[in-house]
């Protein structure tokens, strides 16, 4: 959906006068990373945070500069995905912390514990969204990646107003409310005007007819399949990164990545 701009000598609502604002500070703050690439799904438990990941390293490994930023403000579990048990004080500008050469923020790192809940209601979100996007010294980076939040409101509404997106993947599961949901968002994010780079069935028995379904529905492609693996889990729980600890899901990745990157 584009946005509506205003007709000559109309009123600018100031609220939209700011967003327009904010939107081209973020726009020149980020200038320094070349592709910016969200990954999405409406449903939680697809296992959006795996495939960020895992993303993520996949073109660290291939020589890329790549930054991972979780979103998902009010639920981060990056932190743990990466092992990282750091936590930052940090009050202004934000720097990353790099772990294994891919450079990482997250709520998680500056909230006192892992199980800690962060109730916030969606203003309060959205404002931290800013200012990690305006705030965050990223940089000289090739990729940005991003572990959108579930849902189809405030949260991923605004990542996907603020941010210049080079598109986003969107991750599905087998299950049909999965899927269903999956097309909530593929179709959220073309009303939004933002590309829908393809869809990555996660936890699949091997058919991908969940993941075709998405595709057909929304006009893309299908970048992979990955299997229902418990190695996934395990590497995840011990806070190590599947990409590089087992060549097998590394090439997984390498293939995914070379359908909407330079590899």
């Amino acid at each position: 959906m584009q946005e509506q701009q205003p007709q000559q000598g109309q009123r600018i609502d100031p609220s939209f006068a700011g967003v327009i604002r904010q939107k081209e500070r973020i726009k020149q703050k980020l200038s320094s990373i070349k592709h910016k690439i969200g990954v999405y799904s409406a449903k939680g438990g697809v296992g959006k945070t795996t495939i960020a990941v895992n993303i993520a390293y996949a073109l660290s490994s291939k020589g890329f500069k790549v930054g991972l930023l979780d979103a998902d403000i009010d639920c981060p579990n990056m932190a743990l995905f990466l092992g990282i048990e750091e936590h930052s004080n940090q009050s202004g500008t934000i720097l990353p912390m790099e772990k294994h050469g891919v450079k990482v923020v997250s709520t998680a790192m500056f909230a006192d514990s892992a199980t800690q809940p962060i109730i916030w209601r969606g203003p309060i979100i959205n404002k931290m969204l800013g200012e990690f996007f305006e705030n965050t010294a990223w940089g000289d980076l090739d990729y940005l990646v991003i572990d959108l939040p579930p849902g189809t409101s405030d949260a991923p509404l605004t990542i996907m107003q603020l941010l210049d997106l080079d598109g986003i993947l969107l991750v599905t599961t087998p299950q049909r409310i999965a899927s269903i949901n999956t097309v909530r968002s593929g179709k959220m994010a073309k009303k939004l005007s933002v590309a829908v780079l393809g869809v990555i069935e996660n936890m699949s028995d091997g058919s991908g007819s969940a993941a075709k379904a998405v595709a057909e529905a929304v006009g893309c492609d299908v970048p992979g399949i990955l299997k229902n693996d418990q190695r996934f889990s395990n590497f995840s729980d011990e806070g190590k990164v599947p990409v590089l600890e087992d060549n097998e899901i590394k090439e997984e990745f390498i293939n995914i990545i070379s359908k909407f990157s330079n590899v």
